[in-house]
């Protein structure tokens, strides 16, 4: 374990924090052992760091999940099942996936983040979610290092929800293990979501492999999302607010051009944040080293000295304008770490 330990390279944003003590992980055993030895330290589980706020320094011990390990369980002439450890990086295992012709998770391709981290947020993109292909979340509890097992439908799957987030959950179960059924023989790809399809028609590609579709996707995200290696970020800083029909309706008597989504609920659609955002000014305005980034506005930067604080209390002037505009309040989809 390495005590005092500056934060800024585990996190996206690239806040300058510290941690009383780190511990890299390689296996659950060290786990077990960190919670056997330390039970009333406390303790944040951390991956990528690319969905966290630090707006304190750690006073407690950061567990960084390193379990790597990709294993076949079962494989049929239809589809595969597939064991992820949770410290594999997200983007090279769909491109693993990819490179292997098994189809469903090609639109995800470079979200950032570890596999562990991937059902905490029902990771999502370009008419994706990764609860379509999660057949289920292997766990240890991190007060009672007990193993859970949690199927699919147990997971609570929402919009960048699932029971992982549930305030009574949060920081409970360390996920080292996802299983995964991808998808072979008969498999279509979706380029109906985004620019993808105008991505391929530029490319004179009429029929996408999961290869031609994942490329579309990086062009698309590399063309519009900041670089965190660049500048610090966490790609989308809200989610996407749900409102009811009637009040989108009321909306475009005075927003005629605001667009919207279906969201398989009667009644209720999905609004873009970051159009709400950049109709109210916000995209490209910088208040120090805290801004909002330049060519997508749904996206908070940290220009090179900005503090959690001052990253948060831009996004709260954000919610109020935005609150007071439309009458709409975001929310975070950012986790805020604060002590």
């Amino acid at each position: 374990m390495l005590k005092n330990v500056s934060l800024k390279k585990y996190n996206t944003f690239g806040i300058d924090v510290k941690a009383d003590w780190l511990a890299e992980i390689d296996s659950v055993e060290q786990v077990l052992t960190i919670i056997d030895d330390l039970p009333d330290m406390p303790k944040l589980i951390l991956g990528e760091g690319s969905n966290v706020l630090f707006l304190n320094d750690f006073k407690g011990i950061v567990l960084h999940n390193n379990i790597k390990g990709i294993k076949i369980v079962e494989e049929t002439e239809n589809d595969i099942i597939v064991d992820v450890n949770g410290g594999e990086i997200w983007h090279e295992f769909v491109m693993w996936a990819v490179k292997n012709n098994y189809g469903g998770i090609e639109n995800l391709a470079l979200i950032p983040g570890k596999v562990g981290t991937a059902p905490m947020q029902n990771i999502g993109a370009y008419g994706a979610e990764v609860k379509n292909v999660i057949e289920s979340v292997y766990t240890v509890n991190m007060k009672t290092c007990e193993p859970k097992f949690f199927f699919n439908a147990a997971c609570d799957f929402g919009y960048r929800h699932s029971v992982f987030k549930l305030p009574e959950n949060k920081g409970k179960y360390f996920i080292h293990k996802v299983r995964f059924k991808l998808y072979k023989k008969g498999y279509r790809v979706n380029t109906t979501y985004g620019a993808i399809q105008n991505v391929l028609n530029r490319k004179n590609i009429i029929n996408p492999s999961l290869k031609d579709v994942a490329e579309a996707v990086i062009d698309i995200r590399q063309s519009k999302l900041p670089d965190p290696k660049v500048t610090g970020n966490a790609g989308s800083f809200f989610k996407n607010p749900y409102i009811k029909i009637d009040k989108l309706k009321k909306l475009q008597e005075t927003y005629p051009d605001m667009p919207f989504y279906p969201t398989g609920q009667k009644d209720i659609v999905k609004i873009p944040a970051g159009w709400l955002i950049d109709k109210a000014g916000w995209k490209g305005k910088r208040f120090g080293d805290a801004g909002v980034h330049h060519k997508q506005a749904l996206v908070l930067v940290n220009y090179g000295k900005a503090t959690g604080k001052d990253i948060k209390n831009l996004a709260d002037k954000i919610i109020t304008d935005i609150q007071d505009k439309y009458d709409i309040l975001l929310q975070p989809e950012v986790n805020f770490i604060k002590s």
